[in-house]
């Protein structure tokens, strides 16, 4: 599963993440479009970008980790040790 609402930067993951194996969920660009595909699906491991067109990932996670699905923040904002618990020793 990858959220990132940078259309080239989601893209770029999927064509990665492709030639690494993985079949992809997304990109999705919104935290409402991976939250209505986290209704009925469950990823084996998750791509999050923090910062997304209507607000933040910090829902996603918070699915993620209820599911212990395993996931990875790959995003622009600078790394602070005052991360929201969700992101809390998550690489």
């Amino acid at each position: 599963m990858i959220v990132e609402d940078q259309a080239l930067i989601g893209m770029s993951l999927e064509a990665f993440l492709e030639d690494a194996g993985f079949s992809i969920a997304g990109p999705f660009p919104s935290c409402a479009d991976a939250l209505a595909w986290l209704e009925h699906n469950t990823p084996e491991v998750a791509v999050l970008d923090v910062s997304l067109r209507d607000g933040t990932a910090l829902p996603i996670a918070h699915a993620l980790k209820e599911r212990n699905t395993p996931f990875a923040v790959y995003t622009g904002l600078p790394f602070t040790t005052s991360l929201p618990d969700e992101l809390q020793d998550v690489p």
